[in-house]
């Protein structure tokens, strides 16, 4: 039974017995033949899952910009909800640069293009317009936009340490049948060398 990874990718077999692993119907260039379609899978998935990385370990960042956003916008809505009553009694002088603050409209830039950024300001929301991928937007409420994004932030994350594991186990198995080739021509040439010493040695007795 063939031994795999949690993820189905199958473990390449070491030969430690060339002779043994050739048996009596399989030649030297069928069984190197073979070792070379395997590594050239083993290298085919290891191509996929660099891509794979590098997407995911652009897209964590981008998420957490998002998140970290959107939870700003959150944490000064409910600073406004929070913020005194300017004509009560009991307001409070050292709060009340920070409640001024909360008032203040929020402006920012934005990036038009690469070069070229434009100044903004951002009116008091309670939405936010998410990119879902495939073109899709979708308009959400803060909290749902914050549960969302870090549902999102959380599956990433794993997704890229899945990745890298599943990396780590094919470029170990890429080794092995780098091995498996050089061990299988060296057992060849070896064996060819000592059958030319003996025909040699047969030739010299006649």
């Amino acid at each position: 039974m063939q031994v795999k990874n949690p993820r189905g990718i199958p473990q390449a077999p070491f030969i430690a017995d060339v002779e043994d692993y050739l048996g009596l119907n399989k030649d030297v260039e069928t069984a190197l033949r073979e070792i070379q379609g395997a590594l050239a899978k083993y290298r085919y998935m290891e191509q996929n899952l660099a891509q794979r990385r590098k997407g995911l370990e652009d897209k964590v960042p981008d998420i957490k910009k998002t998140l970290s956003m959107v939870e700003f916008l959150q944490e000064r809505r409910e600073g406004k909800e929070k913020a005194p009553d300017a004509d009560g009694d009991d307001l409070d002088d050292d709060l009340d640069d920070s409640a001024e603050d909360e008032k203040k409209p929020l402006r920012t830039t934005f990036e038009l293009n690469d070069t070229l950024y434009a100044e903004a300001e951002i009116e008091d929301t309670d939405t936010v317009y998410l990119w879902l991928g495939a073109n899709v937007m979708l308009s959400y409420k803060l909290p749902e936009a914050i549960a969302l994004l870090r549902s999102k932030l959380e599956a990433a994350e794993a997704s890229l340490k899945t990745v890298i594991e599943d990396l780590e186990f094919i470029r170990e198995q890429i080794t092995v049948m780098e091995v498996n080739t050089a061990r299988v021509y060296n057992w060849d040439v070896k064996r060819r060398r000592e059958l030319r010493e003996k025909e040699a040695l047969e030739g010299k007795k006649e």
